[in-house]
């Protein structure tokens, strides 16, 4: 998830909002790296305010759209007016939201224009008898609810959203950590101890596996 804000308090606390709903988050301060960093990495969605430093929200939209990147956008202004929604509209935003508004409506709106995109999104992800409802942060296995963290609920998208690829480290961190991450890859391994423990150990299964030198993935049933 990208936020573009320039008020540091503002992207703060969208920041450590999102964090808790279980995304890994980056912050822009103004339009021209935000624009850099939304061509850069392939964000889940983008968090856009109107009035930015360098250009505005909507020319960076613009640019977006231009290039054909077709990450979400929900736009953020403070300015109540029709025509300033249009021209966000206009450009390809996918909503938008006028503050001051609600962390819990923010969420919600996330969620609707991120089952927008242009790539899978199913309602509930699947993978043999392991399910996981992306919306409401929920899993289970068969009829059983399991109980994650929300960072462990993001590692776990990120593998059922890829199921049978082996996934790096490194790619694990840059979908489920954030851009400004300057830990070791280790904590990837920590992880996926506490996924194991949680969604294979007690069933007696061992879905999330290590690939030596590589990384891990998840196992697809033959007859799946």
């Amino acid at each position: 998830m990208l936020v573009v804000e320039d008020d540091v308090r503002m992207s703060n606390l969208l920041k450590r909002a999102l964090e808790e709903e279980g995304h890994a988050v980056d912050v822009a301060l103004d339009g021209p790296n935000g624009l850099w960093m939304a061509k850069e990495f392939p964000y889940g969605a983008i968090v856009l305010d109107v009035m930015l430093p360098g250009f505005d929200g909507v020319e960076l939209c613009r640019q977006l759209r231009d290039a054909s990147i077709w990450t979400p956008v929900l736009m953020l202004t403070a300015r109540d007016e029709i025509g300033d929604r249009v021209r966000g509209l206009d450009v390809g935003a996918d909503d938008y939201l006028v503050k001051p508004f609600s962390l819990l409506e923010l969420a919600a709106r996330l969620r609707a224009v991120s089952r927008r995109d242009d790539r899978a999104r199913p309602t509930i992800l699947a993978v043999g008898d392991l399910k996981l409802d992306p919306s409401n942060k929920r899993v289970w296995r068969g009829d059983v609810e399991v109980q994650l963290s929300p960072k462990e609920m993001s590692v776990l998208e990120l593998f059922m959203r890829h199921p049978g690829a082996v996934l790096t480290r490194s790619e694990i961190i840059d979908a489920a950590w954030d851009f400004a991450y300057e830990g070791g890859s280790n904590v990837v391994d920590q992880y996926i101890k506490y996924l194991r423990d949680k969604v294979d150990a007690p069933f007696g299964r061992h879905d999330i596996e290590t690939v030596r030198g590589i990384g891990y993935r998840l196992r697809v049933e033959i007859d799946q």
